[in-house]
């Protein structure tokens, strides 16, 4: 009788394990996409790992240091090259006309030269610039190796030195595009 229980306890508790594993899974996986935004060209796939994907926002003043800017929250993409020759890209951040547009929030934009930007390819140093300084919008210019995959890391904030008032309704609208040959690859 004793033996009966404890193979049907065991049993049982086999059972729920399996489903908390099972819904685990289930969960992680979930979250796990929708952080994921994919974008794919021919020979390209793009794949922004935040759930914002390629929008950039500053939602109110808060003027740091360059050392607190790059500990602020990243844009991380991840760059795979589907080809077996090296691939040429250009990343670039631009101002989002349509969600500025959407919220008519012109005359409430932080002007660019009061924006920093840092971007960090795989494992290298990250390099520092004003958003103003970019031309064109140009922030990097790389070379994916043939069947390669790198990871770009972008980090926004706002200048310590900037003379917005902290707190402000100011705020920024902005969007990350990948560039592969003059043609737009972030497309989903």
């Amino acid at each position: 009788m004793l033996k009966k229980e404890l193979i049907k306890n065991g049993i049982i508790v086999s059972i729920i394990l399996l489903i908390a594993i099972v819904f685990t899974y289930h969960i992680y996986y979930k979250f796990q996409n929708d952080r994921q935004v994919d974008f794919n060209s021919d020979s390209l796939n793009v794949v922004f790992r935040d759930k914002a994907g390629d929008k950039i926002n500053i939602t109110k003043v808060t003027p740091v240091t360059d050392s607190v800017g790059l500990s602020s929250n990243t844009h991380s993409i991840v760059i795979h090259n589907n080809l077996t020759v090296g691939v040429p890209y250009q990343i670039k951040i631009l101002p989002d006309k349509e969600m500025v547009e959407e919220d008519a929030c012109e005359e409430y934009q932080i002007p660019e030269e009061n924006i920093r930007i840092s971007v960090k390819v795989g494992k290298s140093d990250n390099e520092i610039y004003n958003l103003s300084d970019l031309k064109n919008g140009i922030l990097l210019t790389e070379t994916v190796d043939a069947l390669g995959e790198e990871t770009v890391t972008i980090r926004v904030w706002v200048n310590r030195d900037t003379s917005l008032v902290p707190g402000s309704i100011m705020h920024y609208h902005g969007m990350i595009q990948v560039i592969e040959n003059e043609d737009i690859v972030a497309i989903k």
